[in-house]
């Protein structure tokens, strides 16, 4: 039998990091509870840039994150913990935040999180080379590595009930690499983050890289990727009309910092 669609959509603003949080989370128990009602529920990639925000992993507590939280949040970022996989990292404006909503249990057998997370890397790999030429190199580390020392895209990760949430970002512009420059990120003392702009040395517009990737999302997961009819969807549609709106509402975010800012 084949696979149902997963269906995607492109958020038009930066939105704001705890209210997508939030999103994921309603978008998660609509999935499980329609799961258990008729099995109905939908597969979503969600696909956006954040407002400038720090978060940390699920392994960090609050208190070992204080004096990063005010040290950033000073510099004009956002700062969340969260229960994704990872360390602390940077989301903003130039970069590709994804966020799978997936039943890995459609799969036979149930996909697990190594091979989804593998299958996240060879995507973002897999576009680097066709639409960049950009060659990514293995690396012991998660993540999308254009050499030992650079790194170009984060992965991080939650499933229960074998429901996905959290992802990946993968940097475009140069945009994010002043406010990686603040931290060490993910934990890599020695790495630093490039971007596919930095990396080829010419300008690149994030909006074009949009239908690329979900072909190849849709290419290395075995499905039919379908847009997202948001007016139609009912409250799954509500949910990401009212996140749009929020972001509207929220204005412009903050620049990228620079040297005579608050530094690490």
């Amino acid at each position: 039998m084949s696979l149902p669609p997963i269906f995607f959509h492109k958020f038009p603003l930066p939105l704001p990091y705890a209210r997508t949080l939030a999103l994921q989370e309603r978008l998660h128990a609509l999935q499980l509870a329609q799961r258990k009602l008729n099995n109905s529920h939908k597969d979503i990639l969600l696909l956006l840039e954040h407002r400038p925000v720090y978060t940390a992993g699920r392994r960090q507590t609050e208190e070992s994150v204080s004096d990063e939280r005010t040290r950033l949040t000073s510099i004009g970022a956002d700062f969340v913990r969260t229960n994704r996989g990872g360390e602390l990292t940077y989301h903003g404006p130039g970069q590709i935040v994804g966020y799978p909503l997936l039943d890995l249990s459609r799969y036979t057998p149930a996909m697990g999180i190594r091979d989804y997370i593998c299958h996240m890397q060879t995507t973002i790999g897999r576009h680097l080379r066709e639409a960049h030429g950009l060659e990514p190199i293995p690396s012991d580390n998660t993540g999308v590595f254009l050499s030992p020392v650079t790194k170009v895209a984060s992965i991080g990760v939650q499933v229960r009930h074998r429901l996905t949430t959290h992802g990946f970002s993968l940097n475009v512009t140069r945009e994010p690499l002043a406010w990686f420059d603040r931290v060490i990120a993910c934990g890599l003392v020695d790495v630093k983050a490039v971007s596919i702009e930095s990396a080829k040395g010419v300008s690149v517009d994030l909006n074009t890289e949009i239908d690329g990737f979900v072909e190849r999302f849709g290419k290395e997961y075995a499905r039919e990727m379908v847009q997202l009819d948001v007016d139609q969807e009912g409250e799954l549609g509500e949910e990401i009309r009212a996140v749009e709106e929020e972001a509207r509402k929220a204005g412009e975010w903050a620049r990228a910092p620079t040297e005579g800012d608050l530094g690490s």
